[in-house]
């Protein structure tokens, strides 16, 4: 075989690996979904520190408010989904809030244990297991406004709750729950949102 038959078939094998490895649409449940890029405001409070999508809490203390968050625009309307992917990457404290959907109060929480247990803040129901340091954990949330929220641990439906109308928001970061204390840091990526 010549030089240049071999180079061609290299090329069209990695050209297949590539395509191969392109990354699928991940949102989870039927659509047709439309993505949209709400707009965040970041919240730096107590010893809680943001570097992008890095949230640390650099603390101990078990008291006061300790966060490190994005806070996303406010929605009334329709069914909206979010997406990430969270890594802990050192975990001395327990009990952090890692993704929360907000309303008049906060109406959905979901929280990690030292140990990695997932938990709703609100009723303590265990949601999964496995969120360890080092331990990449895929967090999906689709809200029907008035109708229910829903939440998928790395794709598989692991927790709902009825919903009431209103206006809610989307948060996720780091953050000390009241039974909870740092140090904590979490990094975030792969953040979508989808409508419909």
């Amino acid at each position: 075989m010549s030089r240049r038959p071999r180079v061609i078939a290299g090329f069209a094998a990695v050209c297949g690996l590539l395509m191969t490895a392109s990354p699928a649409v991940a949102q989870v449940e039927s659509g047709p979904w439309r993505s949209y890029s709400p707009s965040f405001k970041v919240q730096e409070r107590g010893c809680g520190q943001v570097d992008n999508l890095t949230f640390r809490l650099t603390c101990s203390t078990a008291s006061g408010d300790q966060r490190a968050e994005r806070r996303y625009d406010t929605y009334s309307s329709g069914t909206r989904q979010f997406e990430g992917s969270f890594r802990i990457t050192s975990m001395g404290g327990t009990r952090i809030s890692l993704k929360q959907t907000f309303g008049s109060g906060p109406f959905f929480m979901l929280a990690v244990e030292r140990g990695g247990r997932l938990y709703a803040v609100h009723g303590g129901t265990t949601i999964a297991t496995g969120a360890t340091v080092g331990a990449t954990v895929r967090v999906n949330t689709v809200h029907q406004v008035g109708g229910q929220h829903r939440t998928y641990i790395n794709g598989s439906r692991k927790h709902e709750v009825a919903s009431p109308g209103g206006s809610f928001y989307d948060k996720f970061g780091a953050y000390r729950t009241n039974s909870g204390n740092g140090p904590a840091t979490v990094v975030w990526s792969g953040v979508r949102f989808w409508q419909k």
